[in-house]
């Protein structure tokens, strides 16, 4: 129990410093190509904080453990909104694009639904399904979806080349090796550190009898999630309100349309002990966050209403464990 609890706080400073290092390569980088840091928040940063994700939950498929694969998602995209975006609500407010208004976060509570309508076979296939299966040609369908994403953010990139929220802060005399290292460096280590803390986390967690739908939509999630957490953190701290908004709902568009996407399309993922309510948990979440975002006309998430996000994580993280 010892070593394991070691592990996991060996894992939080990796996961730390991993992100901070990442988001400053990245967007430095990024900034001296032209990209908008909309743009940066929405890919990089995004897919780099997603890799312990999709190492979860890709390994937890191949593995047979569905509860952790499709519960590491669905409470990661859950910790993302409410955890994340509440905290960093909180940190700093945080301003809204238009273009995340109108598109951004639509896109993104179109993947949840898609991936509710596909997980629940025997809630929206009729009579003749008898068990709830994210197939080969379902994983592939969220792939398709990805695809149109990716090409839709770089067309916004190309069509919108001076966004008006760009950060101009001067940019730092890093030289270009060493952004490389920065960002290769931040990734090495929010992967080994998200390993880390999952491993250890689930064995201090098994230790207490948890189940696996539990450990996915809580512990796994939470840790995996831990990069997106410092990362907007990090973003807000430094002035980059775009980058903060941009990650985490860049994140969630590729933790259902990459992650499961490859995850189920390498093996039919089972859906077990993640239940519609957590679903609707999620949408709920996107739902309050586009609501925030618009309430006012002001394109802000302000510190009361970062932490009415927060206060409803801790709502819901307590219902999980009433039902255990």
């Amino acid at each position: 129990m010892l070593v394991d609890i070691l592990l996991f706080l060996l894992g939080i400073v990796l996961i730390i410093v991993g992100a901070n290092y990442l988001t400053e390569g990245a967007s430095t980088l990024a900034r001296r190509m032209g990209l908008s840091p909309l743009v940066v928040g929405l890919t990089i940063v995004a897919f780099g904080t997603s890799t312990p994700e999709l190492i979860v939950s890709l390994m937890s498929a191949i593995k047979g453990n569905a509860d952790i694969a499709m519960g590491n998602v669905v409470g990661s995209n859950i910790f993302n909104l409410l955890a994340i975006g509440g905290v960093t609500a909180v940190v700093a407010p945080i301003t809204i694009t238009q273009s995340t208004i109108r598109r951004e976060i639509p896109l993104m509570l179109l993947s949840f639904l898609v991936l509710f309508f596909l997980s629940y076979d025997t809630i929206f296939a009729g009579t003749g399904a008898t068990e709830n299966i994210l197939s080969r040609g379902e994983g592939l369908t969220l792939l398709g979806f990805f695809l149109i994403f990716l090409t839709y953010t770089f067309a916004i990139a190309k069509d919108s080349p001076n966004d008006p929220h760009a950060d101009n802060t001067p940019l730092k005399p890093y030289p270009i090796w060493l952004l490389i290292v920065f960002i290769v460096g931040g990734l090495a280590a929010l992967v080994y550190g998200g390993d880390l803390f999952v491993t250890s986390a689930s064995s201090i967690a098994r230790t207490f009898g948890m189940s696996e739908s539990f450990i996915g939509l809580t512990i796994v999630a939470a840790g995996t999630s831990l990069p997106e957490l410092a990362t907007s953190v990090a973003a807000a701290l430094k002035k980059q309100p775009e980058i903060a908004v941009g990650n985490i709902v860049g994140s969630n568009i590729f933790n259902v349309f990459f992650i499961l996407g490859v995850s189920s399309s390498i093996t039919p993922i089972r859906i077990g002990g993640v239940t519609p309510l957590d679903f609707l948990v999620m949408i709920a979440a996107g739902i309050m966050l586009y609501i925030f975002a618009v309430l006012f006309g002001q394109r802000v998430v302000k510190r009361g209403e970062g932490a009415i996000l927060a206060l409803s994580f801790i709502a819901y993280t307590v219902y999980l464990i009433m039902q255990l």
